[in-house]
């Protein structure tokens, strides 16, 4: 029996060191590794901790032969919020997106419960927050040093003003405001007794200090050189409300779970107005994130998400308010600001960490206390007459627990955590290795080597083949190399048989992984105009390239519809093919959309000119040269095309001194008509393509599986 509590102790102190090193590591961690240098390291801390905590809790119940946990107020709403994200991602039309986007927030959640067992004493308690506030303080200073030109970091990315070790200011002083509450709930009353503090209150005195500073510092730097884009209310509200009311097809699914957690992106794409297209600062970007966190939940996991979620927040609160000595715990005034800032501010992975962090610090402390609603209980396994399972009170005797099978239940529990630790596992693992193969393939680009790049993009899909980002991106490599290849053939000869072949591989290639990114994620527009840009490059090269073309950007327009820019693609198109009314037409509704984008004026101009109208292509290049008045290059260029139309009208006078505007417009996009990115070479006999997906394929549940790829390394 000492045998066993001996090494139960070295497995809680085991697991306890474990909480620390991610507490004190969790803000800081960061690599060039991988394809996102700030978050992706954050999950991967969190998955492997808290994976390697539940074994060591499941064996520890082997050890003692029985399952003992502490219950808390949160646990239900918890289990519910999650219960009701997970239903969401399942039933998301972009179902790998909000899967991937799902698992670190389990492991968050699934964090909860591991820290809420695993701290069971002040000593436990204070060591943690030792290490949260130490993580903060050592973040802090990274920032000021940095702000100061101190380069205490030896990666050539971190030398600059503004590095952090979040990739974002605004989650930095989100993440430092709460330590620095942590930090001087200890630091205050100690203060004041400065003669007698110990090592340890004087270390907490410190740190809170440090980061304080680097609150300020980060506050400053979001008024001025770091301010943050964010989505306005009003925008976020509205996006919100359509995707619970307006998704045709699946209303009663939109409004009890969203489209799915993690896919804001194609709720703001769908359901943004035109209006919009006014915020000169804003309307370019496509935002992944809503206006806030409840806002963004309330689009992504719909009526039902938000409920659960104000569940939870509504146990904190009035927990507090029944309980008076709620306020003497360390954390609870930094759980509140945080339930506040979700209202107000929109949440990245790391700050809904934290949160499930505080919220179970909050309720480790609470049930240290000896809270009444934060009691220890005991499962065990009864006569079937009775029930199949039961709990009690883990203080209650022996004897009272008849008909148990005390081993039955440890040894089961932990069977089913090596499963679920060995299957999540699994799956994380071969995510992070094909994201540091693709980052690989990346730097490989960088540096022009094409094989590099081809092979490295390969190994990451056959390692991983769930991210249609990584077939959208594996399309444009094969788009990009096949035109090399191409454009590598002296003017005049022919290509061998061989190099032919090679380009036509490529091309089936960059096509299949294109196809395979709207199947994957069907209501993301991006991946639609990817795929229009692919069939538009291969205009004169393959068949019906044109109205495939044409097909995926109205497809596109479909999933984005008060986009300027994609209406400015499909006249693009028709433009090509010498369509001058289509083109027209296209060009017109873009301008419809954003009265103020020259470029969209520009490409009008230039349709109306094709048919003849000089005097309102005339008209449309002035407006073009009042948007961009402050831009010489600019300006220069549609002064040269007005007068060339002015000639064509048989005007001879100049148009020098054209009226201009007081407030035009900064930062025009670069005026040019729009043309694709790459083309190949016409061929006189054009060779048979793949089509677009179709309806049923783009809204398959099934797996997609990536196109053939042949190997084309022999010349590239």
């Amino acid at each position: 029996m000492e045998q066993r509590n001996e090494i139960s102790t070295y497995l809680e102190n085991i697991s306890l060191v474990l909480l620390g090193i991610l507490f004190l590591g969790f803000p800081l961690i960061f690599t060039s590794i991988t394809t996102d240098a700030f978050s992706l390291p954050k999950q991967i801390i969190l998955a492997v901790t808290v994976l390697v905590l539940m074994l060591l809790w499941s064996a520890k119940m082997i050890i003692e032969g029985t399952v003992r946990i502490r219950r808390t107020p949160f646990d239900l709403p918890l289990f519910l919020f999650g219960l009701v994200t997970l239903i969401s991602t399942f039933l998301s039309v972009n179902r790998f997106d909000a899967l991937i986007s799902y698992m670190p927030f389990l492991f968050g959640i699934l964090s909860f419960y591991i820290i809420v067992q695993v701290v069971r004493s002040e000593p436990a308690a204070l060591f943690l927050l030792s290490a949260f506030l130490g993580g903060a303080a050592l973040v802090a200073l990274v920032a000021v040093l940095s702000f100061f030109k101190v380069y205490i970091l030896p990666f050539p990315f971190t030398r600059v003003e503004t590095f952090n070790t979040f990739g974002a200011t605004l989650d930095q002083a989100m993440y430092l405001a709460l330590a620095v509450i942590v930090g001087f709930h200890f630091a205050f009353p100690r203060i004041k007794k400065a003669d007698s503090m110990s090592n340890i209150e004087i270390g907490f005195v410190a740190a809170s200090i440090i980061t304080l500073f680097g609150l300020v510092l980060s506050i400053f730097q979001l008024f001025t050189s770091q301010k943050p884009l964010l989505l306005t209310y009003e925008t976020g509200f509205q996006t919100a409300f359509a995707a619970i009311s307006q998704d045709a097809g699946r209303v009663l699914v939109g409004f009890l779970f969203g489209s799915g957690y993690g896919t804001y992106i194609t709720d703001f794409t769908r359901f943004k107005q035109a209006t919009f297209n006014l915020n000169d600062s804003l309307w370019q970007f496509t935002f992944f994130r809503s206006s806030s966190f409840i806002l963004e939940l309330l689009a992504t996991t719909g009526f039902l998400g938000v409920a659960t979620f104000l569940f939870l927040v509504v146990k904190a609160i009035r927990g507090s308010i029944t309980n008076k000595s709620t306020h003497r715990n360390p954390v609870f005034l930094a759980l509140l600001l945080l339930f506040a800032l979700s209202f107000l501010l929109p949440f990245s992975f790391t700050i809904q960490t934290m949160m499930f962090f505080l919220l179970a610090l909050f309720a480790a402390i609470q049930g240290i206390r000896n809270h009444h609603d934060y009691s220890e209980i005991e499962i065990y396994f009864v006569a079937l007459q009775k029930g199949l399972l039961a709990a009690t009170p883990a203080e209650e005797p022996v004897r009272h627990r008849q008909h148990s099978l005390s081993k039955f239940l440890p040894v089961s529990l932990f069977a089913f955590t090596a499963i679920f630790v060995g299957a999540a596992g699994f799956f994380t693992y071969k995510y992070v290795a094909s994201d540091i193969l693709f980052q690989n393939s990346l730097v490989a680009a960088s540096n022009n080597k094409g094989l590099d790049t081809y092979n490295g993009q390969i190994s990451s899909i056959q390692m991983f083949p769930w991210r249609d980002a990584y077939h959208r991106i594996y399309s444009q490599t094969n788009l990009a190399l096949a035109n090399s290849l191409a454009g590598s053939i002296p003017q005049g000869s022919s290509p061998s048989a061989q190099t032919q072949q090679i380009i036509l591989q490529l091309i089936q290639q960059s096509i299949n992984a294109g196809r395979t990114a709207t199947i994957m994620s069907p209501m993301n527009s991006i991946n639609w105009q990817n795929l229009s840009s692919i069939y538009r490059s291969l205009i004169g090269f393959g068949q019906n390239a044109a109205d495939f073309a044409i097909l995926t950007d109205q497809q596109a327009i479909a999933l984005d519809p008060s986009n300027p820019q994609a209406f400015l693609n499909l006249g693009g198109v028709y433009y090509q093919m010498q369509q001058w009314a289509e083109a027209q037409r296209q060009f017109q509704l873009a301008v419809n959309l954003k009265p103020d984008f020259g470029n969209a004026h520009y490409n009008l101009g230039h349709a109306l000119e094709m048919q003849g109208d000089f005097k309102n292509a005339i008209a449309q290049y002035q407006i073009v040269r009042s948007l961009v008045a402050n831009e010489s290059e600019s300006v220069k260029k549609i002064d040269q095309e007005i007068a060339a139309v002015q000639d064509k009208l048989g005007k001879q006078q100049q148009v020098a001194g054209a009226q201009t505007q007081q407030n035009s417009l900064q930062n025009q996009p670069p005026l040019g008509i729009n043309t694709p990115e790459a083309k190949l070479p016409q061929q006189k006999e054009e060779i048979k393509i793949p089509p677009p997906p179709t309806a049923s394929e783009s809204g398959q549940s099934a797996t997609p599986t990536p196109g053939r790829r042949a190997n084309p390394r022999q010349q590239l």
